[in-house]
């Protein structure tokens, strides 16, 4: 759901510098290849695979994802919906259910009477309500709340 850039990483000690250029690299090219990013960095491929495999062991790259653009799919539709999950629903397995869903295009958990505020993008206001139907049906929701968006102010 989030992505990181390596400068927003907490703690700091357990990345080096070369660690750091090869995260700004994939996080610009998750798709760049361990010679492209070597390259970049004047390290081997093999190196960079070596260093890159260790941080994924250590859990600071936690996985791959593609990032859709909803323009060029034709998601015009936007909508803020409101997450109240049943008791004990930790936001892990949210984000498990969440990920599932190429129209979310960004969700949090926030302070309040909602656990969790998801942004979505769809074709339409029936796609969009599929998708919610969709989303109501993970095991940890219990309930919606959707606000459609008109029209963008700022941003």
């Amino acid at each position: 759901m989030s992505t990181h850039r390596p400068s927003d990483l907490g703690g700091a000690s357990l990345l080096d510098e070369t660690d750091r250029l090869l995260l700004e690299h994939l996080s610009r090219d998750g798709r760049a290849s361990y010679a492209e990013i070597g390259l970049l960095a004047n390290l081997s491929a093999t190196a960079v695979r070596r260093r890159i495999d260790r941080l994924r062991a250590r859990g600071v790259v936690r996985g791959f994802t593609v990032v859709l653009d909803p323009a060029l799919l034709g998601w015009r539709t936007e909508a803020f919906v409101e997450i109240y999950c049943r008791a004990r629903t930790s936001p892990e397995e949210l984000l498990a259910s969440l990920r599932q869903f190429p129209e979310v295009v960004a969700a949090w958990t926030v302070t309040g009477d909602p656990d969790a505020l998801v942004h979505l993008r769809a074709a339409d206001t029936r796609h969009l309500e599929a998708v919610i139907e969709r989303i109501r049906k993970e095991p940890g929701v219990q309930r919606s709340r959707s606000s459609v968006v008109l029209s963008q102010l700022i941003g």
